[in-house]
């Protein structure tokens, strides 16, 4: 199962995609995690891991990929960026970090100042999600960059789910419409993950956007806060995850 991970800034959906990943994998299951966000470095310290090489440089760099996407676009056709296709245990060194039963690709990150736009780690990631197959052990979780323009580059395209974290913020709800209505559009199933929400915020936000999508709800933890902030792996429990793991793994949720 490919299943990405998007919210707004801040809410947590390194952290969730972390957590989802640690789970499945002490349970035995092989797990890819893509981080496709290109702002993010921080990511691969939640995992126990460092930072792989950018995955776009094993298909000539970003400019090869820039060149590529306009010559196609000059001929009205679609690039291709990204055609073979591949198991999990096909990605080649060093383009992958590896911590047990998790592999971590990091699809390409912005380095350089005036380096240009991030649409073609976009498009890459689009291509590798659609050529990457999975087996009935195996989990693919993708990262994404906050907001939606993953959605205007149909990164979605080549995944069976969607989850959406929201923390206790007007910003989340609202865009919780606006990724529904996505979904909704490309057909494509959506959970939402409530992050940092405990008490009365909890009331607040079931309230402002229903209960049937909400898949569990995550409270705050210091544990886990302490750990963010120190780069640290993650070696923290939360039933709450487990709960979706679960709900992933009986296909309950899809």
């Amino acid at each position: 199962m490919k299943i990405l991970v998007c919210g707004k800034g801040g809410s947590g959906k390194s952290t969730v995609t972390a957590l989802l990943a640690k789970s499945m994998a002490d349970k035995g299951y092989n797990v890819l995690v893509v981080d496709s966000d290109e702002s993010n470095f921080g990511l691969h310290r939640q995992l126990g891991l460092e930072l792989p090489e950018d995955f776009m440089n094993f298909l000539g760099g970003k400019k090869t990929l820039i060149e590529k996407m306009m010559g196609a676009m000059k001929k009205g056709e679609k690039p291709e960026l990204f055609e073979e296709n591949w198991n999990i245990a096909d990605i080649p060194r060093p383009y992958v970090a590896t911590n047990g039963n998790i592999k971590m690709v990091s699809v390409g990150k912005i380095h350089d100042f005036g380096e240009g736009c991030a649409c073609p780690m976009g498009a890459l990631a689009k291509h590798f999600l659609k050529n990457i197959s999975t087996g009935s052990r195996d989990f693919v979780l993708v990262d994404t960059e906050a907001g939606v323009e993953h959605f205007g580059r149909g990164v979605e395209e080549g995944c069976d789910l969607i989850l959406m974290v929201l923390d206790p913020s007007y910003e989340s709800i609202r865009l919780s419409e606006k990724v529904a209505e996505l979904c909704d559009r490309a057909g494509k199933k959506l959970h939402f993950i409530f992050n940092k929400v405990d008490g009365s915020g909890r009331t607040a936000m079931l309230g402002a956007v229903g209960e049937e999508r909400v898949l569990s709800i995550i409270p705050p933890s210091d544990e886990l806060f302490q750990a963010g902030l120190a780069g640290r792996e993650f070696e923290v429990f939360l039933p709450e995850i487990e709960f979706i793991v679960g709900s992933l793994i009986s296909g309950e949720s899809s």
